[in-house]
């Protein structure tokens, strides 16, 4: 096959989770890059017995950028596997600009998100009529940065359903923020490893949620949901009577 570097988002950890067309690019790889830390090794087990395994754990994007180079060189077709979907917080412009500026193809296959398999796991919906038809998928700040009226504190104003990625280490002052704009008693979620065999689930609210996560020793890979639609349902249109 032609060589090219595929980005695969490898779903949220249930190697049953990663799509069928991420699975044939995995098959059909010579290489196979990894983030070891975070995507579960037994979702290698759809790659090649002879394809070139490596753990992208502790590598600087230069080292990428030069493995990137050398299999192109090798014509070899490469699949990188990021966690979850590609569509955000994913790390991969720079990463496509370098193989741009290389003139390396790529292209992207989507993946299935963490907080998709959140919600499957605590059997909610993020939207309901009457309760909340908009979901704010954001994180603290970090090193990236972001515009002041992102912050967390702002966007809980709107009081819709929110989705905080990378934010369980802090999640105290988390929770600052968001009683800024929801009530003390507004339900929050906490799914440690959505999908994973150790997937954990701890339900409370902005009064108690983060002296329940410490307790029980959460520092990371974990997804916040906040919002009254973990508790309350609304009743869709969608399919009424009058609906044609």
């Amino acid at each position: 096959m032609k060589m090219k570097v595929v980005f695969v988002g490898a779903g949220p950890g249930d190697p049953e989770l990663l799509t069928l067309r991420g699975k044939r690019e995995l098959e059909n790889a010579d290489v196979v890059i990894y983030a070891g830390s975070l995507v579960p090794k037994e979702i290698l087990k759809y790659a090649r017995s002879d394809a070139i395994v490596i753990d992208s754990y502790g590598k600087t994007r230069e080292d990428l950028f030069a493995l990137y180079a050398e299999f192109a060189k090798a014509g070899k077709r490469v699949v990188r596997l990021h966690t979850g979907d590609l569509s955000f917080y994913s790390a991969i412009l720079e990463q496509m600009a370098f193989l741009s500026s290389m003139d390396i193809d790529f292209e992207l296959v989507p993946g299935v998100t963490a907080f998709s398999a959140a919600s499957a796991s605590l059997k909610r919906e993020l939207t309901s009529p009457g309760v909340s038809q908009t979901l704010i998928i954001t994180k603290p700040f970090g090193k990236t940065g972001k515009p002041a009226e992102e912050s967390i504190a702002e966007l809980s104003k709107h009081s819709a359903t929110m989705v905080i990625f990378l934010g369980v280490h802090i999640l105290d002052e988390v929770v600052s923020e968001l009683r800024v704009g929801y009530p003390p008693d507004t339900p929050v979620a906490v799914v440690h490893k959505a999908s994973w065999t150790e997937e954990r689930i701890i339900r409370g609210s902005l009064d108690d949620i983060a002296e329940k996560v410490k307790k029980e020793g959460i520092k990371s890979q974990s997804v916040i949901i906040v919002g009254a639609v973990l508790e309350k349902s609304g009743v869709s249109k969608l399919y009424g009577g009058s609906v044609s």
